[in-house]
């Protein structure tokens, strides 16, 4: 169904300014934005991502991934179709990169009422918006999140981070985390293979931050693209000057999409990647994709083992009450 989009402004000729995201699209009447979702219909900007998913699962929370937040819960997964990014290695593009049209309106009816009983029914703390872009079903999200956080549920965007300040503003009291995807330093990189830019991802990290939105970032590391020692510290050090003890996830790359000629991430490259990250002073990072390794939290006050993974399972945790059981530190992040 189509509902009136928020967060736009009319202009002349039946012309619409479109805010939600960092893209700021001015759309033509009977155009679409670059979203592929929203559209300008006699001066009055639509989204025909409103109560349509494409997607709809329990997970665990840590395959966000999210781990300093409820660790070993389970969040029911919602999304529709439509992003505002075009990455080249998108691993959800058969849903991402698909875009609305009356011969494909893609998806299933869901109504945010029905979300947040399916997510109590399944016993699901959070409600997770991920999978496509969250920013691009906004009022999707917006009114689900309301709804859920009534009836004492969690909600978390899984996101690129290319969203406005209005935006985060108006979800704030209804977003308690995030985990942001921070895909390359070098803004030149952004615009070749995601369509975007670099400052407005790290604006929004910071603005986050500061909303008290809890925050982890996660970086896909790809072979010839962001690999480099030089961008790989630029990463850890911005979010380590945002906040230390930012969880940050390096993530394993896997040929996709149009990225299928590329290599897998070599494990070497991941673990200097996170030795990179601790001599910049980064307390928590973790290595995805890999099996093995990379997946624990050690206390960064007495550095003993706080939670055990194995793939997306919680095997031990040590965390009580937001405190290491050992040395009683506070552990960053969101436990109960």
């Amino acid at each position: 169904m189509k509902k009136e989009a928020l967060l736009y402004k009319k202009l002349e000729n039946k012309g619409v300014h479109c805010y939600l995201c960092a893209h700021q699209c001015k759309i033509a009447e009977g155009k679409f934005g670059f979203c592929g979702v929203r559209e300008n219909i006699g001066g009055v900007l639509y989204t025909h991502a409103y109560g349509k998913v494409i997607a709809a699962h329990v997970d665990s929370i840590e395959k966000k991934p999210l781990y300093h937040f409820l660790p070993s819960s389970k969040s029911f997964s919602i999304a529709t179709i439509g992003c505002n990014f075009r990455c080249s290695f998108c691993q959800n593009w058969q849903i991402s990169q698909r875009f609305f049209s009356d011969k494909d309106p893609a998806g299933e009816p869901f109504s945010p009422e029905e979300i947040v009983k399916a997510a109590l029914d399944n016993g699901c703390k959070s409600i997770s918006y991920t999978y496509t872009e969250p920013t691009i079903f906004f009022e999707y999200a917006l009114e689900t999140a309301k709804l859920a956080k009534a009836r004492g549920l969690y909600n978390n965007f899984v996101t690129n981070g290319y969203m406005t300040s209005e935006c985060l503003e108006m979800i704030r009291p209804n977003l308690d985390a995030a985990n942001v995807d921070l895909k390359f330093f070098r803004d030149a990189s952004y615009r070749k293979v995601c369509s975007g830019s670099l400052q407005p991802v790290l604006d929004s990290i910071r603005l986050m931050h500061e909303l008290g939105i809890w925050v982890e970032v996660t970086t896909l590391i790809v072979p010839g693209e962001n690999d480099s020692k030089e961008e790989i510290k630029d990463i850890a050090g911005f979010i380590a000057g945002v906040d230390k003890s930012i969880p940050w996830h390096i993530s394993r790359f896997h040929p996709d999409y149009k990225f299928s000629d590329h290599q897998a991430t070599p494990e070497e490259t991941l673990k200097r990647a996170y030795d990179l990250g601790r001599k910049v002073g980064l307390n928590y990072i973790y290595i995805g994709n890999v099996y093995g390794f990379g997946n624990d939290t050690y206390c960064s006050s007495c550095n003993k083992l706080l939670v055990r993974r194995e793939v997306f399972s919680v095997l031990e945790n040590n965390i009580q009450e937001g405190k290491c059981v050992f040395c009683k530190a506070v552990i960053p992040g969101v436990f109960s």
